[in-house]
């Protein structure tokens, strides 16, 4: 739960706890602050990128409970007791996720301002919906802009990724039930 503390100079602090990438984080912070810059400035991870500050770009998109979110437009306060996925929580060096593998083989990135955001979505989509179409793909991203692609690599990379992670699943469902002689 916040609580409230009166800093020098009368400006309010709130303390928060937010579960960032799988590891609580305990800040001390004004009200007003935007999510996406605690994440940037305040926990130093800048994959978060702040586009447009109007939710038009997707830039900032972050997962929030699992749900894909703009940060640029949503209060770090909000985040007090909720867990928040940002493109370094999806993947490690060693092993990527299924998303970020597909936008490397599918050539879906140019300048990659947009990617981290592109990705977040992406993967959101594909856990609420592992067998997307092309069309649930394009509407699953429609409120993330890219302006160097044209967006079939995108798209591609999407769908690549999906793929990935039903024949994981089906792997890992066929190993489960396989019978030792």
């Amino acid at each position: 739960m916040s609580t409230v503390n009166s800093k020098e100079g009368g400006v309010d602090e709130r303390r928060i706890t937010v579960t960032v990438n799988g590891e609580p984080r305990t800040a001390e912070i004004e009200p007003r602050l935007l999510l996406a810059h605690l994440l940037r400035q305040g926990l130093g991870l800048t994959g978060t990128h702040i586009g447009c500050d109007t939710t038009n770009c997707g830039a900032c998109t972050v997962l929030y409970d699992g749900r894909p979110v703009k940060s640029c437009t949503m209060l770090a306060v909000q985040a007090d007791g909720h867990e928040v996925t940002t493109v370094e929580g999806l993947g490690t060096p060693s092993e990527l996720d299924p998303v970020q593998e597909g936008f490397t083989s599918e050539h879906a990135l140019q300048c990659g301002f947009c990617t981290p955001g592109m990705m977040l979505a992406a993967k959101a989509l594909i856990t609420e919906n592992p067998d997307p179409t092309e069309e649930d793909v394009r509407w699953g991203l429609s409120g993330n802009l890219c302006r160097c692609t044209g967006y079939q690599n995108i798209v591609k990379a999407v769908l690549w990724a999906a793929q990935k992670q039903r024949a994981e699943a089906a792997a890992a469902g066929t190993s489960d039930n396989a019978v030792a002689v």
